[in-house]
């Protein structure tokens, strides 16, 4: 089974964060069949490029880009965003009953539609994924 990697390890992965060394570790023990989405690429580029203004200088900026596209060339497999994926993230967030934000909505579709277990540091879009039948990974 694949494992899809949401923003926040992608963030943890390629910048000095809180998560990051529980990301690295699980990163080391396990060997999955990694995916990410295009959605998730822009969602890490908008971390990153807003970093700057707060606690990151350019260059380490460029760098966290450098390293990430190389590994991104060459570790996962991407999935595109499907017009079924916002469809499905609409749904998700009218039932009104799930802590959920567009951008985690619609990466949980992208899984859920790849049959994929989902990778995230987010405590709330972990229990909404569960809730919606996508099994959460936990480092």
């Amino acid at each position: 089974m694949s494992l899809y990697l949401d923003a926040s390890v992608l963030v943890a992965l390629f910048m000095r964060d809180i998560f990051t060394e529980r990301s690295d570790s699980f990163m080391r023990r396990q060997a999955p069949d990694m995916l990410i989405s295009d959605f998730a690429a822009v969602e890490f580029a908008s971390a990153v490029g807003l970093r700057p203004r707060r606690d990151l200088t350019a260059d380490e900026a460029r760098l966290a880009f450098s390293s990430f596209d190389e590994w991104s060339a060459r570790v996962p497999r991407c999935a595109g965003t499907q017009s079924s994926d916002v469809a499905d993230a609409q749904a998700f967030l009218r039932r009104l009953d799930l802590p959920l934000r567009a951008p985690d909505a619609i990466n949980i579709a992208i899984a859920r539609r790849e049959n994929a277990s989902l990778m995230t540091f987010d405590a709330k879009m972990a229990v909404s994924a569960q809730a919606l039948g996508v099994d959460v990974v936990s480092a």
